[in-house]
């Protein structure tokens, strides 16, 4: 235990107790795709659903909160218990083609995801009178040193410190000083007959559950070095960020509610731009300006950085080559060289063609469709992948499968509704 604090997290001081410094060198993996799921597309959605809806997808995002928990946590079982990425068991367990079927949906995941990343610092940038161009190719250079020049501790240290940005959304939230009695009758009433309203329903489900985070957090996990051991405090780790994640999410859509759907509920609110325009008249320019940008800025640098990761790995694990943040470039060079592609394209593709995060929603809503895959693989890998006494069984084994089924259910008829 000692040496795990010791060699896999920052040298904690030896005052705090053990078991808080056990779980502070564990915690990182949990936190870090948490912070990553509220990315740049998220916002956008639960600023639509806020100014759109006022209070009434408030609810859903704190029912969210224990079917996300589900889902990761089910990913943290799977790293910790066989040491091996999500990519890697399917393709052991299901074969070579399932394996590129799972990675393709995540490279059409991955591709959108980047799209609306780039998107939210191009439009934070312009915010400040900062080329488009200069901004987006600032972030990328910036996303490739730490990662080409660090180790997998020193790119977690670096995205928790990026995510803490969206705390910046507590208090744009506070700011638009929302009535408790308009925010209680929100979370009472829910228009399942409206189209608009259910296609919503699926682009929040979408924005919350994620291809590239089971991912992510897996092979994470297996990079950190985690073992059985530490299995309960990556729970903990995962359990801290479901509730922070959501909770963010709800403080975008309350802002908006408060303000933008009290006011003008058909306001078009496609671009981070727009969203900020409309908030600054109730919050003030500068203030308005400065905390909406630093939690967009924040949200999109971590989820750049996640999304790209995710990609690499899972293209390592189903293809064979080297895939850890602990080899140097010249040691898992094509591990490296996926990671650049995708941080490059997309940040060319945003610098040189205009107002692509106008298909955030639709991003979303095409992450909900890719649900019942992503948790089929997952559950599946559950019941058959982990050591006996850790497989999903039992009363537990079936409350997961109605979760996970019901939520990839009514996200595909929600989207299908909707469109």
């Amino acid at each position: 235990m000692a040496s795990f604090v010791k060699t896999v997290a920052t040298p904690i001081p030896s005052r705090i107790p053990t078991r808080w410094r056990l779980f502070l060198a564990v915690m990182g993996p949990g936190i870090v795709v948490m912070l990553a799921d509220t990315d740049v597309g998220s916002i956008i959605t639960a600023a639509q659903s806020g100014a759109q809806w006022g209070y009434k997808l408030l609810l859903l995002q704190f029912l969210l909160i224990p079917v996300l928990f589900i889902v990761q946590d089910l990913t943290v079982r799977l790293g910790v218990f066989t040491g091996k990425g999500h990519g890697e068991l399917i393709r052991e367990r299901f074969g070579t083609g399932w394996a590129w079927v799972s990675v393709i949906g995540l490279a059409v995941a991955t591709i959108g995801a980047l799209l609306t990343e780039f998107s939210g610092v191009a439009a934070v940038g312009q915010l400040f009178g900062v080329p488009r161009g200069f901004s987006v190719a600032l972030a990328a250079a910036f996303l490739l040193l730490v990662v080409w020049t660090g180790s997998y501790r020193r790119v977690e240290r670096v995205a928790i410190a990026l995510g803490l940005f969206e705390f910046a959304f507590f208090w744009v939230a506070i700011a638009a000083h929302p009535h408790a009695h308009d925010l209680a009758a929100g979370l009472m009433h829910a228009p399942l007959s409206s189209p608009a309203y259910l296609y919503l329903v699926s682009a929040n489900i979408g924005a919350v559950i994620m291809p590239w985070m089971i991912f992510y957090q897996q092979s994470a996990i297996a990079d950190k070095g985690l073992r059985p051991e530490h299995y309960r405090d990556a729970r903990w780790d995962t359990g801290i960020g479901a509730v922070v994640t959501q909770l963010v999410m709800a403080a975008v859509l309350v802002a908006t509610a408060a303000t933008i759907g009290k006011v003008n509920p058909n306001a078009s609110l496609n671009t981070i731009g727009d969203i900020t325009h409309a908030l600054t008249p109730f919050m003030g320019v500068a203030m308005g300006r400065l905390l909406f940008s630093l939690g967009v800025l924040g949200a999109a640098m971590i989820s750049s950085v996640v999304v790209s990761l995710a990609a690499a790995w899972g293209f390592g694990e189903v293809t064979g080559y080297k895939h850890s943040l602990e080899h140097n470039p010249l040691e898992a060079p094509w591990f490296y060289v996926v990671f650049t592609i995708g941080v490059v394209a997309g940040a060319v593709m945003v610098a040189t063609i205009p107002n692509l995060v106008a298909l955030t929603i639709w991003v979303e809503v095409m992450n909900a469709f890719l649900l019942p895959m992503v948790l089929g693989f997952l559950v599946v890998l559950s019941m058959t992948a982990l050591p006996h006494p850790y497989r999903l069984s039992g009363t537990y084994r079936w409350i997961v499968v109605g979760i996970t089924g019901l939520t990839s259910c009514l996200a595909v008829y929600a989207g299908l509704r909707g469109m």
